[in-house]
């Protein structure tokens, strides 16, 4: 009876398989079967490519470097197929998503199946997981290289998993964003939102427009409290910096490698203070402007006479010239009608083009941009307030604002619009992860603590089955009016972007929140490796 029972429980154990201490997986994988024994890595393993095109051979020619220093030695290619101790790559068309992989570790080989270079991406991604988190180190380990035997069939929830960095705000050098890059392909987190642009600061080079990067880039001072702080408290350090366009290219071409498609923000019509100081003409009612060291909402904004839209148009060429994805994102969000209702110019337009109001004039503003870029081949994405007034068909929109609800969301997509789910309760990482703000950076006030965003549905009960296929993706935010350094940011987005990652990427059905912990636990041990300044609230 008892032998009996020892071999249901093995049984139930193999369909059923609980993450054992290694095998800690994030985001979790679709299907995971977990198998006796471990395959070794040494110095006769090989990697043997099945016809792979160039693109893959790349994605195993940076996995063999990055193991190397570890390893203490090379995985070199085969020109034929051993009997054992190989890593295979197979092409497999049959594997209609470009980013699902199958990947099967036995004692003898590991096989990854996939159908593009992004599949293959994703699989070892999986791999450096389920191996020993020295593999991320950059010295020689003594350790014994053992992966455990698994069967894994994975693929994602979401065409878009994206993370945004705000630096406009703060200024964080190409270095810190590639290690940022670096870390979110960890999680296979795919698009990086680059805010460039603010009231606080200009980050980009527009060479027909020098001034911007002479003025618009640099402010004064920061603020160092609370804008609720009577008095505010700044530094007096001046701060300031921006990115030429030759180092935005080199961030997209490295991205690119790492499968993260970069999506610029260019704000408008508001959030423009930075850009009036260098061209002050741009708004209803020019005046001497200064990048602001305030946060909050500005009531000088672009004005919608021509010449904006000249000023606007240029500077959209040349960004369409440096990121070569298909999202350009024009901002949208916490636009004041305040100039534009006594700005003659704007009140002219609004009779010139029969619109209702000033929301309709904000409409016919983003149309005006999305026509321009539909030009280029582009396709415009903005905050959720660029519906207001109306909105062509064809745009996305990041819903954000919690506050309307998901009938809000439900008109988004009658409208037409694809929407990436971003709402600032639970994804908007600036705010405190955890109750102990004593030992937390400064942050915006509020609390998002890790089970919250991992316990986030992006899709509304209420909706849809056909409505909700317009529901492309998530995304969290860190606005960094408070993240000063690459340290600060590392702290506020991890763990949490690793509860991200698992949202957009597995099935809701397979999400369990004392699994995913006990997954984290081990897994960040890669960080600490990676010397991550996480918050390691989870761990108490």
């Amino acid at each position: 009876m008892k032998a009996i029972l020892a071999t249901s429980i093995l049984m139930l154990a193999m369909i059923f398989p609980f993450a054992s201490a290694q095998v800690a997986i994030i985001p979790k994988p679709v299907k995971m079967v977990e198998m006796p024994g471990r395959f070794i890595v040494d110095n006769k393993t090989v990697i043997y490519l099945d016809n792979a095109d160039s693109s893959v051979k790349l994605v195993l020619d940076d996995f063999s470097a990055l193991i190397k220093t570890p390893l203490g030695f090379e995985t070199k290619y085969a020109r034929k197929l051993p009997s054992s101790n190989f890593i295979r790559i197979i092409p497999d068309l049959t594997i209609l998503n470009d980013e699902a992989y199958i990947l099967k570790v036995s004692t003898e080989k590991v096989e990854i199946s996939a159908s593009s270079a992004a599949g293959v991406f994703y699989a070892m991604q999986t791999l450096k997981q389920i191996m020993p988190s020295d593999i991320e180190g950059k010295t020689l380990s003594t350790r014994n290289w053992e992966i455990p035997c698994v069967e894994i069939e994975d693929s994602p929830r979401f065409e878009y998993r994206g993370f945004m960095l705000d630096v406009a705000r703060h200024f964080q050098p190409v270095d810190v964003i590639k290690r940022f890059i670096d870390l979110l392909a960890f999680y296979k987190i795919n698009h990086l939102h680059l805010h460039l642009t603010d009231d606080q600061g200009w980050r980009i080079e527009i060479k027909k427009y020098p001034e911007l990067q002479k003025i618009s880039a640099w402010r004064k001072e920061s603020m160092v409290g609370h804008s609720e702080d009577k008095p505010r408290i700044y530094d007096g350090i001046r701060h300031g910096g921006y990115y030429t366009q030759d180092q935005l290219k080199e961030i997209v071409r490295y991205a690119g490698e790492r499968f993260i498609t970069i999506v610029p923000e260019i704000e408008m019509p508001g959030h423009s203070t930075a850009a009036l100081a260098a061209y002050p003409d741009l708004t209803c009612f020019p005046k001497k402007f200064e990048v602001t060291p305030d946060y909050g909402v500005f009531e000088d904004v672009y004005c919608t006479k021509e010449s904006t839209f000249k000023f606007l148009e240029d500077v959209l060429s040349e960004v369409v010239e440096i990121f070569p994805g298909k999202l350009i994102h024009i901002g949208g969000d916490e636009c004041p009608k305040t100039r534009w209702k006594v700005c003659p110019q704007c009140q002219q337009r609004i009779q010139t083009e029969n619109l209702k109001d000033e929301n309709e004039l904000q409409s016919y503003f983003i149309k005006r941009i999305q026509k321009f870029l539909n030009s280029k081949g582009r396709n415009i994405i903005g905050w959720d307030e660029i519906m207001e007034g109306g909105l062509a068909p064809g745009a996305s929109v990041m819903y954000w604002r919690t506050w309307l609800g998901d009938d809000h969301i439900t008109d988004i997509v009658r409208a037409g619009c694809k929407i990436v789910m971003t709402p600032l309760d639970p994804l908007y990482f600036n705010l405190y992860e955890n109750k102990e703000r004593l030992i937390s950076p400064l942050a915006y006030p509020g609390l998002i603590p890790l089970e919250k965003v991992y316990e986030y549905n992006p899709i509304p009960a209420k909706l849809s089955v056909n409505d909700a296929e317009n529901i492309i993706g998530i995304q969290a935010n860190l606005w960094s009016e408070y993240v000063n350094s690459m340290e600060s940011a590392e702290y506020m987005s991890f763990p949490r972007a690793c509860a991200l990652s698992e949202v957009a990427w597995s099935p809701a059905v397979s999400r369990d929140y004392g699994d995913f912990i006990r997954r984290l636990k081990t897994n960040s041990k890669h960080l600490e490796v990676m010397k991550v300044n996480f918050s390691k609230y989870f761990l108490e």
